[in-house]
């Protein structure tokens, strides 16, 4: 089984190209879906974030915001949190794998928004980088609600540059043109990866 790790940095419609791999029926995994689920109420992270940072779980589940407050800015305590939740994302991930091989899925999705920022690419077997010309993803991030130049600029900077992820890639999905366009993109890299996972399966 092929796992590929799907990427791309902010506003290049990475989301979308998620989509459309669960559309055919591709077996998928949201690493910030994983980190949300142990956050939420009667999730496997609540209580020992808790006990690190005492007063940021509300109702049951870890605040976001309040977590966020207690860590930015503070690397000590930010290592502290992620020793405490990659262990616990790592192990729901490694259940979807197990289920995913057990269904003789031929490949998955590993949908890692900082592939490359965590040196996520060396547990994967293939890369898709999700991309557009940079003029695209500044008018589609600008759009968003609450976002600005400089709030832009600032994930910016936090981010491997598009042109390196594009040269890291196996595959690189252009969504600047129509849907449809992307859509037969993805189409075939199934089709290839199909093909390639069936016969080392």
């Amino acid at each position: 089984m092929i796992l590929l790790g799907l990427t791309g940095s902010i506003g290049m419609g990475k989301s979308t190209v998620k989509q459309m791999f669960d559309d055919l029926g591709v077996p998928t995994y949201d690493a910030d879906a994983g980190v949300h689920e142990a956050y939420a109420k009667g999730g496997t992270a609540v209580a020992p974030v808790e006990a690190a940072f005492p007063g940021v779980v509300v109702d049951g589940a870890v605040d976001r915001e309040k977590l966020s407050a207690r860590v930015v800015g503070d690397k000590a305590a930010l290592k502290h949190l992620e020793s405490i939740v990659h262990p616990i994302v790592a192990e729901a991930r490694q259940g979807f794998l197990e289920r995913a091989r057990a269904a003789g899925a031929p490949f998955v999705v590993l949908d890692i928004p900082l592939l490359f920022e965590t040196g996520g690419q060396k547990a994967v077997d293939k890369i898709a980088v999700v991309s557009a010309p940079a003029d695209v993803q500044r008018e589609r991030v600008l759009a968003r609600p609450g976002m600005t130049e400089d709030k832009f600029e600032n994930i910016l900077a936090r981010q491997t540059p598009d042109a390196e992820k594009r040269a890291g890639a196996d595959f690189v999905i252009d969504t600047s043109g129509p849907k449809e366009d992307t859509r037969r993109q993805v189409r075939r890299i199934a089709e290839i990866l199909t093909a390639e996972g069936g016969t080392n399966a």
